[in-house]
This record gives structure tokens, C-alpha cells and sequence, in this order.
């Protein structure tokens, strides 16, 4: 009963096939390899477009140096203060970007408004005095398990283009997001405005490898030192690229996400049914948030329960649950069975 994070899961049988495969023989270095071409190749067809692509080792690392091609350093990042960007990359935004502010908005489930953009955006009136805005960072799926639809994104867009800004999407739950959502990828990004995707794979059954992929391409002119200098540039580049083209092989990426997506579902519908258990927001991909009692999270815990504690008070506890591709049914079922009769000792 582990739902600390989708990041628990082991690599998905056939990315592990695909490393193995890549695995024999001599191949060129630092992406000069098949691999990597093929791989960059299959993302341009994913997204129906001609993209510029590069491979990174963390999701960090593709936020980051994302935002550095976007922002100077006398540049403003606009963000969800709970974004990842802003709470949990220990200041690598700011520093490849060369020292960028992150502002943070508000927004409920980790989404910004459309009327928070704007409003935040009016007050910038001071000139020179100010950070300059140059980047709106949305993440798709938030931090809370919410979802931007193509229309919101297309909202939000607007506003950040109109003030010439660009926009990137923190995808590293973006298989989770377009799984509920339903749509082409294209429709939620660069259709929407994006200019930008940070585009995750690990937490969703790779190994360890995400893209950067540039939808307005004019972003990438000098990319490819940003990333030597950030020492993201893999020497043996075919192995992230062969995870890569395993990962979005026969919809292989959204059959996973597919399966998280499901068991989060399962676990939100029974916490729904559990006395003393009220979910703090509906789960739209593969996070459930939930308020516990705190005698109930006690006795969770007691069981072998994993999870972060994401808010407390005196009485209650906000339990983060996130399921994976791997999420057996039989786990959700035990935790629910937990739950239930703490409610009933209660």
C-alpha cells in the first residue's frame, strides 16, 4: 500500500526491453545516434508538428532549461505558488534562467484563472523597477491532480502572448492529463498556445528521461549549449531516446497513465463512501487528496499505509495518494478496507 508517489513504480516491462535492445553494439555519442533521431521523429508525430526536440535526465532539469530559453535573467516567471517550479526545484529555475523571479498566483487545485493572470499582469507598471514578465509556467496535471482543458490553456495563453510572454507546460503528469482529458496532444499545447512542454516520462513507467520539446522553435536556437552547460547532455544518448520511443510506441504512454488514472478513481470513490473522509478535490488524474481523520490517518499509517501528510490541522490530516501504472487493485482495496474500519472504530 504504497502511494507516496508514481516515482515508487518500477520501469515498465517494455522500456526495460527497449534499454536491453539498445544495448548491443557500438552507437555514436551525445545523440548522434538512431535512437535519439527516431525518438525526436516519433514526438514530432505525436504532436503533429515540427518540433524541436532534446532529451533530458529529470524533470528539473527539462523545467528549468525550458524557462532559460523564455527568460532573461532580469525576466519574471509567472507560476502557481505551488507549482513545481517554485516549491520543489531548489532554485534551478532561477538559476539557469541567470536569476529570474518566480512570482506565484493563487489558484484552486494548483490551476491559475484566467482573472488571476490579468490582474497580476495590471500591476506591472513600474518599468524598469520591475521584473519584466516573460514566462507563464502552467503544469498539466497540477500539483493537486487537476486539469487544464485545450480551452483554459488557449485562455491563459492569450493573456501571457498579449503581454509578450511565453508559455510553458510542466508535463511531468501530462500522460495523466491528456488521458482524462481525451484529446490529441496537440490540441492541449502548441494548438492552445503552448511554446513549451516540458514533456515527463519517468514518473509514468520510464527509467529516467523527459523531453523539452519547443513548439515555437525560434526558442531553441541555442538550446543545445544551455543543456551541455546544465550537464544534461547524456554521452550515450541512445539509451534516454530508446526509453523515449518505448514510451509512446502503440500508445504505450497513455495506457499507462490510463491504468493510474483508473486506480485513483477507485481509491477517490471509496474514500467518498468512507464515514469521516471527505476528498478535498475531485481527482482528474492520478492524485487523490483527501481529508482524514486523524485518528483513521493514525491508524492507516499503523497498517503500513504510505503517503505524504500534504496539510494538517488538530483533527485532520490532507493525505496525498498517487497510484502508477503498477497500482495493483488489490492494494487500493486494502487501504479502503483500512479506512473503512477505522471509520467503524471511530
Amino acid at each position: 500500500m504504497n502511494f507516496a508517489s508514481d516515482n515508487i513504480s518500477a520501469v515498465h516491462p517494455a522500456i526495460m526491453e527497449a534499454l536491453a535492445a539498445a544495448n548491443a553494439g557500438a552507437a555514436m555519442p551525445y545523440g548522434y545516434d538512431a535512437w535519439t533521431q527516431e525518438a525526436a521523429e516519433a514526438l514530432r508525430a505525436l504532436f503533429e508538428t515540427r518540433a524541436e526536440v532534446f532529451f533530458v535526465a529529470t524533470g528539473t532539469a527539462a523545467n528549468a532549461l525550458a524557462l532559460s530559453a523564455m527568460t532573461p535573467p532580469y525576466g519574471g516567471v509567472l507560476a502557481h505558488e505551488e507549482a513545481h517550479v517554485n516549491t520543489d526545484e531548489c532554485g534551478a529555475p532561477e538559476l539557469f534562467t541567470g536569476g529570474a523571479k518566480i512570482i506565484p498566483l493563487p489558484g484552486d487545485g494548483g490551476r491559475i484563472a484566467p482573472e488571476q493572470l490579468a490582474a497580476r499582469l495590471a500591476g506591472f507598471v513600474h518599468g524598469e523597477h520591475q521584473v519584466k514578465p516573460a514566462a507563464l509556467s502552467i503544469t498539466n496535471a497540477t500539483e493537486y491532480g487537476q486539469v487544464y482543458t485545450p480551452d483554459e490553456v488557449a485562455a491563459l495563453s492569450g493573456l501571457a502572448h498579449e503581454a509578450g510572454m511565453g508559455v510553458h507546460m510542466d508535463g511531468a503528469r501530462f500522460a495523466n492529463a491528456v488521458a482524462h482529458l481525451g484529446c490529441a496532444p496537440a490540441e492541449v499545447t502548441w494548438k492552445a498556445g503552448v511554446d513549451a512542454l516540458s514533456f515527463g516520462a519517468t514518473k509514468n513507467g520510464a527509467m529516467g528521461v523527459e523531453a523539452v520539446i519547443f513548439f515555437n522553435r525560434d526558442l531553441a536556437g541555442d538550446f543545445l549549449y544551455r543543456r551541455k552547460r546544465a550537464g544534461q547532455l547524456l554521452s550515450k544518448g541512445r539509451f534516454p531516446a530508446a526509453q523515449m520511443l518505448a514510451y509512446v510506441k502503440d500508445g504505450l504512454w497513455l495506457e499507462m497513465a490510463g491504468r493510474a488514472n483508473a486506480a485513483a478513481e477507485k481509491l477517490a470513490a471509496g474514500l467518498a463512501e468512507t464515514p469521516g473522509a471527505r476528498l478535498a478535490f475531485q481527482p482528474q488524474a492520478n492524485e487523490v487528496f483527501v481529508w482524514l481523520p486523524r485518528g483513521m490517518h493514525e491508524a492507516l499509517q499503523a497498517a503500513g499505509a504510505v503517503y505524504y501528510p500534504w496539510r494538517e490541522s488538530r483533527d485532520e490530516v490532507m493525505a496525498r495518494l498517487v497510484t502508477s501504472f503498477a497500482t495493483q487493485e488489490a492494494e487500493v482495496s486494502r487501504f479502503l478496507e483500512l479506512a473503512a474500519k477505522a471509520a467503524r472504530a471511530a
